[in-house]
């Protein structure tokens, strides 16, 4: 039996908006997804219907009382403006990651869901590969020594997609969940604007002490992956484990764990958990930042 439904919006009709549409359309059966009600997607583009969505204005969108939660697939630059816009409206929120471009941003968002009483659900599918699962089953209580996580892919614009540090913060997710709290040492990133090529090297301290660096770099033609050398007492992971094909895909699982969220089925520690884990990765992010934009130090 099918008690409370929330009706949903998508804004952004991108790839992660059509998966979310997608989704939302065909929820898993018997799953927390079929909690959820797509009413139609907002977007600047102007598309009529998708599928069976109808296309509605954004305004309607914040307006409509049948409408309790947004899924906002936009890009990066326009998630903070567009998050408060639905939390101030009273509506729940799931986004895609980062959920800002600032730290500072980011915190006063997770106020304001807290003030209304709302779900801001930022999505990590980074955690929910089968890969990554494997890796962390693997790395689980083993001492690290050192270790490098090395990301490439094309370019991005930044001007969409914001600083590395905040449009990687996948990478850094996946650090912080591995190896707990990390603290920057030092950060640099080398630009070749002509090349129109980008690395920005970062280095990290675990709180045993113990060096991880994160490297991400993007050009043209680069292929996207990731390659990882994490060193233990007990010797050195170099590649990951092999992993199965999940028979449900990722977008589908972040929708399901939105949804339990909505219908109070998961616990205040997770939660808590959560939300430190993001907004411990924004912060960080943001010091990566200013790290790479410091002017070089000049010793006379």
């Amino acid at each position: 039996q099918i008690s409370r439904m929330f009706g949903t919006v998508v804004v952004g009709v991108g790839i992660a908006g059509l998966a979310r549409i997608r989704d939302l359309m065909n929820p898993m059966p018997s799953s927390p997804s079929e909690h959820l009600k797509l009413f139609g997607f907002v977007s600047r583009r102007s598309f009529g219907n998708i599928n069976e969505a109808k296309q509605i204005s954004l305004e309607d969108a914040l307006r409509n009382k049948d409408i309790h939660a947004a899924f906002i697939s936009t890009e990066n630059r326009s998630h903070e403006e567009t998050i408060r816009m639905f939390l101030e409206a009273g509506k729940h929120v799931l986004v895609e990651y980062p959920m800002a471009l600032s730290a500072k941003a980011a915190h006063e968002l997770w106020e304001l869901a807290e003030q209304k009483d709302k779900v801001l659900h930022v999505e990590h599918i980074e955690l929910l590969t089968e890969e990554y699962k494997q890796l962390k089953k693997e790395v689980a209580g083993k001492d690290l020594v050192k270790g490098t996580l090395h990301f490439t892919g094309s370019v991005l614009d930044e001007n969409k997609s914001g600083f590395p540090a905040f449009s990687g913060i996948a990478r850094l997710t996946w650090l912080i969940d591995l190896f707990g709290d990390l603290t920057v040492t030092s950060a640099t990133r080398e630009k070749q604007k002509d090349k129109n090529y980008s690395r920005m090297t970062v280095h990290f301290q675990t709180t045993n002490k113990k060096p991880l660096t994160w490297i991400e770099e993007r050009g043209p033609g680069m292929r996207r992956e990731k390659k990882i050398n994490f060193c233990f007492t007990s010797g050195c992971l170099e590649n990951f484990p092999e992993a199965p094909r999940s028979s449900v895909g990722l977008f589908m699982q972040d929708q399901n764990l939105f949804a339990k969220k909505l219908l109070g089925q998961v616990s205040k520690e997770e939660l808590a958990a959560e939300k430190w884990r993001i907004l411990r990765c924004l912060d960080l992010a943001e010091v990566i930042q200013q790290y790479c934009e410091e002017p070089e130090k000049i010793y006379s």
